[in-house]
C-alpha cells in the first residue's frame, strides 16, 4: 500500500543543502568485489550530501552516500535515526548511494568491529546531515535541463562468437560479435536558485562508479563531477544520483589510442584508472554546464512523497544444481579461487551464482521489494533498492504527466540486480546472481509508474 502526503501552497519551495565527511577508518573492508580487499589510504573523501525540501508543512530529504550499498537493514536504520531526530517521515527520507566500489562494507551485525564501528558512525552522520541541510532551507526556485554525456558509459553485456553472453568481456577481445542492450547517455539537471545562498544542482545519470579499483578509498567519478562543477560555478553545491545502471559501465570494448590513457587491465579483464575516472566526471560536469544557464524555470506548488511494496518471487536453484553449486562456495569461501576453473569476470560470474544458489536452497520463495518515490513539482524521482537494468530506467521514464522522471539505483535499500527479463534466458554475471526470477525488472517498471501515478 503506498502512502501520500502532500500539502503545499504557491510558490512556497524552500531548499537546504549539507555535506559531511564520512571517510572511514583504514583496514576496514572495502565492498565491491568478490576478494578481500582493506584500506590503506585515501585518493577522495567519502560525504554524505543532502538536499532538504519543504513546501508548506511537507518536507523530503534527499541524502547520498558515497558507498557500494547501504543494504537495507541499515537504511531503514538510518532512516528510523533521521526521522527520530528531525520530525520528517521515514517514507519522505530518499537515501541513496552512488555505488563507488572504492568505499567500504557496513552492517550492525558484521564480525569486523570496524565495519560495526563505521556504521554507527554513519547513523549519526546521515542525522548531523539532516540536521544541517533542514536548518539551511531558503526560498528557491526550481529549474529542469536535459543534457548528455557521450562516449563514457556503455552496455556491459556481450554476445560472443561461440554464442554465449558474457558480462565485462575484456578490451579488444575479438571473440565480441555485439553488445546486447543500448546506453541512455542523458544527464537529468535538476537546480535550486535560492534567495541569499548557493544554488543547489542535482545531477542524474546512469553508469556504474567502479573505475578506480585497487584498496585506497575513493567516491569514484561522482567525487571528479562534485569537484569540477563546483569550481566551475561560483556558489554552487551539488550532489549527484546514479541511474538505471546495472548493465552499464564505463568499458568501451573498441578502445584505442587515447581511450586508454590513464587506465591499466585489472584482475577481471576490466581496465580501470583514477585518471580515467577525472575523465568520466569532467564530461558529466560538461553535460551539467551546457544547460546551467539554459533550465526551464517551474513553479512548485506541489511536494510529494510515497512508498510502495511488493513481494516478488525468488530465484532459487534447481536441487541437481546444488552439487557444484556449493564445491564452487566452498572453495571460494575457503579462498581456493584457483581451483575453480573459470579466470577473470567468468570466475566471478561462476561465484556470485554459487554463492546466490547456495543462499536460496532453502528458499524463501519470495521477498518484499519497496521502491520510493518523491514528485517535486514537475520532476519525479523513482528509487529502487538494487541495480535495475538500463531497461527498467528507460521503462520508468516513460510515466505520462511529467516533464522529467529520474530513476534511481541502491535507493533506501539494496536487493541485488534486477535484469531484464531476456537476460535470464541469456545469461551474464547479473542475472546468473540476481535473487529475484526473472520477471522482476518488468514488475518494477508497472509498479514504479503506478506509484508515479499515485504521487501525480
Amino acid at each position: 500500500m503506498a502512502r501520500f502526503k502532500e500539502d503545499c501552497v504557491m510558490n512556497n519551495l524552500q531548499a537546504g543543502f549539507s555535506r559531511v565527511n564520512v571517510t572511514p577508518m583504514m583496514g576496514i573492508p572495502i565492498r565491491g568485489y568478490f576478494h578481500e580487499r582493506l584500506a590503506e589510504g585515501v585518493l577522495d573523501e567519502l560525504e554524505i550530501n543532502a538536499l532538504a525540501l519543504a513546501c508548506g508543512d511537507t518536507k523530503v530529504l534527499l541524502m547520498t552516500l558515497d558507498s557500494c550499498a547501504i543494504d537495507t537493514p541499515e537504511a531503514k536504520s538510518f532512516a528510523q535515526s533521521i526521522s527520530e531526530a528531525t520530525g520528517v517521515p521515514v517514507e519522505a527520507v530518499f537515501m541513496h548511494a552512488t555505488h563507488s566500489h572504492t568505499a567500504p562494507y557496513m552492517g550492525f551485525q558484521s564480525e569486523n568491529p570496524l565495519v560495526v564501528e563505521y556504521t554507527q558512525f554513519l547513523q549519526r552522520r546521515f542525522v548531523d546531515a539532516a540536521t544541517f541541510a533542514l536548518a539551511d532551507l531558503k526560498p528557491a526556485k526550481m529549474g529542469w535541463a536535459l543534457s548528455k554525456a557521450s562516449n563514457i558509459s556503455f552496455v556491459r553485456r556481450f554476445r560472443m562468437k561461440d554464442g554465449k553472453v558474457r558480462t565485462n568481456p575484456g578490451v579488444g577481445n575479438p571473440d565480441i560479435l555485439h553488445p546486447i542492450g543500448d546506453v541512455d547517455e542523458r544527464v537529468n539537471v535538476v537546480r535550486f536558485d535560492r534567495e541569499g545562498a548557493e544554488t543547489i544542482v542535482l545531477c542524474n545519470f546512469g553508469c556504474h562508479p567502479d573505475v578506480v579499483g585497487g584498496n585506497l578509498i575513493s567516491a569514484d567519478w561522482p567525487a571528479f563531477y562534485r569537484r569540477r562543477l563546483e569550481k566551475a560555478l561560483d556558489n554552487v553545491k551539488t550532489l549527484f544520483f546514479n541511474g538505471a545502471q546495472g548493465d552499464i559501465n564505463h568499458i568501451n570494448v573498441k578502445a584505442k589510442d587515447g581511450d586508454k590513457n590513464d587506465t591499466f587491465h585489472d584482475f577481471d579483464d576490466v581496465d580501470r584508472g583514477y585518471g580515467h575516472a577525472r575523465h568520466m566526471g569532467n564530461v558529466v560536469a560538461a553535460a551539467v554546464l551546457q544547460v546551467f544557464d539554459k533550465a526551464h524555470y517551474r513553479k512548485v506548488n506541489t511536494l510529494h512523497y510515497a512508498q510502495k511494496v511488493s513481494d516478488l518471487p525468488s530465484n532459487m536453484p534447481k536441487p541437481e544444481d546444488m552439487p557444484l553449486a556449493h564445491k564452487y562456495n566452498d572453495l571460494h569461501l575457503a579462498g581456493k579461487d584457483s581451483e575453480i576453473p573459470f579466470q577473470g569476470m567468468e570466475l566471478t560470474t561462476v561465484v556470485a551464482e554459487a554463492g546466490r544458489m547456495v543462499r536460496l536452497e532453502h528458499g524463501p520463495a519470495s521477498f518484499p521489494l519497496m521502491l520510493s518515490g518523491i514528485a517535486i513539482g514537475p520532476v519525479a524521482m523513482l528509487g529502487i533498492p538494487g541495480e535495475p537494468f538500463n531497461g527498467v530506467g528507460l521503462g520508468i521514464k516513460k510515466a505520462e504527466g511529467w516533464e522529467v522522471v529520474m530513476p534511481c539505483c541502491l535507493t533506501n535499500g539494496s536487493e541485488g540486480y534486477f535484469p531484464m527479463q531476456d537476460s535470464y534466458d541469456e545469461g551474464g554475471y547479473e542475472a546468473r546472481s540476481s535473487r529475484y526470477k526473472a520477471g522482476t525488472a518488468e514488475q518494477i517498471i508497472a509498479d514504479g509508474v503506478q506509484l508515479l501515478n499515485e504521487l501525480r
